[in-house]
């Protein structure tokens, strides 16, 4: 069977206190192996390519008991590098056809590599998303129209008063739009007093998202924070459900997690 090199992460040679990290790799037998270039290190393991290339590959990934033991593999990996030094991750399934290309890749891209793990002194990824209930939403916006239209509809008789109330909820839909984007746009500015760096993540359907029922990912962010402001962070995504809550919406922050989405993009020769 032919092996290949699964890639989980390049880090700081030099921070790593074992060589080569304890534990298993990816398929939780093969032993996690370091190759050294300067200061940098790639932690990785032996795989079968099968697994990964050619036939059956496309429709093994998509097999969650199959994939998902190895996903979480990949992340405890990652996070066990990340407590002793900064950590470029890879993506889940690059591989490697020899110990040479896998140098090779630190001897090309040295300089952005080392650039990205000196940048990251001190700081680290938090996830920032947000699930809406529209119907919650649109209910609430509808009780606040007729509160503001009580002395009016009151005037009306029953009939002129259905149809008007209809029209008013027909109109939420609209207003529902507008006020999610004064949200987001809001949240979006006070959360910059923590960072500067910030990815708009894609948005997941309702199933990948995980939320309950009836709910829909409105935003998903990566933020790039200093270490010690990842308590006041969460603090402020708390608060910040609570002030939203009963307008259908809430807000998840989690972290830290590997800096996923801010890694520079480095061409590989597999």
């Amino acid at each position: 069977m032919e092996q290949g090199l699964y890639l989980f992460c390049l880090a700081r040679l030099s921070r790593l206190p074992v060589l080569p990290p304890e534990g298993p790799g990816l398929d939780g037998a093969s032993p996690l192996q370091v190759i050294g270039y300067r200061d940098l290190a790639a932690v990785f393991c032996q795989v079968a390519l099968e697994d990964f290339c050619g036939p059956g590959a496309a429709e093994r990934l998509q097999d969650l008991n199959w994939i998902g033991p190895r996903v979480i593999r990949h992340q405890q990996v990652v996070a066990g590098v990340m407590r002793h030094s900064p950590v470029l991750p890879a993506r889940f399934g690059s591989i490697f056809s020899s110990e040479a290309k896998l140098e090779g890749l630190l001897r090309r891209h040295h300089d952005a590599i080392a650039r990205f793990l000196d940048s990251l002194k001190d700081r680290e990824e938090w996830a920032v998303k947000g699930m809406l209930d529209r119907a919650a939403a649109r209910e609430k916006l509808f009780s606040l129209k007729l509160a503001r239209e009580a002395g009016p509809l009151a005037a009306l008789s029953p009939g002129k008063r259905y149809f008007q109330e209809q029209r008013l909820r027909a109109a939420c839909e609209q207003e529902l739009s507008r006020w999610l984007q004064g949200v987001c746009q809001g949240l979006w500015g006070e959360l910059l007093d923590y960072t500067s760096e910030v990815r708009e993540r894609p948005l997941l359907s309702r199933e990948a998202a995980g939320g309950g029922q009836g709910q829909d990912m409105v935003l998903n962010w990566a933020f790039l924070a200093p270490e010690k402001v990842g308590t006041d962070l969460q603090a402020h995504i708390r608060e910040a459900s609570v002030r939203y809550a009963d307008h259908g919406l809430s807000l998840q922050c989690s972290g830290p997690w590997p800096p996923y989405s801010f890694c520079p993009t480095l061409a590989q020769e597999s």
